[in-house]
């Protein structure tokens, strides 16, 4: 009962989160590019809350599977434009509840904490970093595959995911300094060179993908080398 019961106030903080965007859309007149970030970011603050308040895997597959039916439908019938209407075509929505489950599964399988809260950490916060960066300081610009990037852009993310790393790794999975260290530089330019060639909110995907193979090639390197 008591996981039926998080589920509720989890889809709840969701969808007042999905209200607020629409509210800043429509009423506020914010940009949906901003909107959009706004809910990558807490999004991704949510679901920091799935290991304490879910106890297995079907549970997070019930709520992320709702969120993606809502945003399977409201894409061709042109619903939560806070989220949908960016002019760039992108199926990062779509991809970001499919992720999260991922990440979710990795967790509960391993019983590793580090698998679930870094890549879906530097994907909330590492990105948008990224974004902001490059557009307020857009030193160097390059094209990966047709999408603009900047160096500066990039150099923040690095940098971001960098030190998220090095404080989850030593603070969830108890690595020395040194092998926090290691691990988060590869990290750092594993996922920063996933973000630079992905396009069209594939990064949603393989940011937390280059992040967890970093991770289970690291544990089984620690653990087992």
């Amino acid at each position: 009962m008591t996981n039926w019961i998080n589920i509720g106030i989890l889809g709840t903080a969701f969808l007042v989160l999905f209200g607020v965007a629409e509210l800043l859309y429509h009423k506020f007149n914010f940009q949906a590019e901003i909107t959009r970030k706004i809910v990558h970011i807490f999004t991704g603050v949510l679901t920091l809350f799935f290991p304490p308040m879910l106890e297995n895997h079907w549970f997070v597959l019930a709520l992320c599977g709702s969120f993606l039916v809502i945003l399977l439908v409201s894409w061709p019938l042109k619903l939560l434009p806070s989220i949908n209407a960016v002019e760039r075509k992108t199926n990062g929505s779509i991809l970001y509840p499919i992720i999260v489950y991922g990440c979710f599964l990795n967790y509960n399988y391993f019983d590793n904490f580090a698998l679930y809260y870094i890549p879906i950490l530097t994907l909330a916060l590492c990105d948008p970093i990224a974004a902001y960066v490059g557009k307020k300081y857009p030193y160097k610009p390059y094209s990966a595959f047709g999408q603009k990037k900047t160096i500066s852009g990039s150099l923040a993310f690095m940098g971001a995911a960098l030190l998220l790393s090095i404080v989850f790794l030593i603070g969830l999975e108890h690595y020395s300094i040194l092998h926090a260290i290691i691990v988060a530089m590869v990290l750092a330019i594993c996922t920063t060179f996933a973000e630079g060639i992905s396009h069209g909110g594939y990064d949603n995907f393989t940011i937390p993908f280059a992040a967890t193979i970093v991770l289970l090639v690291a544990e089984y390197y620690l653990n087992y080398a």
